[in-house]
């Protein structure tokens, strides 16, 4: 991990709040000049703490109305039945997020489709054909709380 200071964690917050928001604004916004707030926010890139930009889109508004949660459980457990479960959720544009966890289940998918029955055929012709996949439960968000926030940040001195 990248020792990040004061000014590294403001212009993470600064992008956070407005990705689109220009160079000068962001070193204006954490007290830097221009080019070094620029080389910063090229090492943060560089580093891998900035992984990309892009558009927070509203599922609702481009036809996107069911958010499912599912829980994955693999037959047996191996970590070529791990890589393997983990590369398909990785390839799935449906899956938005996707964690191996500890529980009852190996892995928690959020997948997000028009409607029940494209969920429907999203279970029968994808999920269920995994290999190894021992269980699968599936929980319908009813409504978004919240979605796609800022992370909260270290502060440094």
């Amino acid at each position: 991990m990248p020792n990040l200071d004061k000014f590294d964690i403001g212009i993470l917050e600064a992008l956070q709040e407005d990705a689109r928001a220009t160079n000068v604004e962001i070193a204006e916004r954490v007290n830097l000049s221009p080019s070094p707030c620029l080389r910063r926010i090229r090492n943060l890139e560089k580093t891998g703490v900035i992984r990309g930009y892009r558009a927070d889109i509203d599922r609702k508004e481009v036809g996107l109305g069911l958010t499912v949660f599912v829980e994955i459980k693999v037959g047996q457990h191996s970590r070529e039945n791990a890589d393997a479960q983990q590369a398909a959720l990785i390839s799935m544009p449906e899956v938005t997020a996707a964690f191996l966890i500890s529980g009852t289940a190996d892995f928690l998918a959020e997948v997000v489709v028009e409607d029940l029955s494209a969920y429907e055929r999203f279970l029968t012709e994808k999920l269920l054909m995994l290999p190894g996949v021992a269980d699968i439960r599936s929980n319908f968000a009813i409504r978004t709380v919240k979605t796609g926030s800022p992370l909260k940040l270290p502060q440094r001195q």
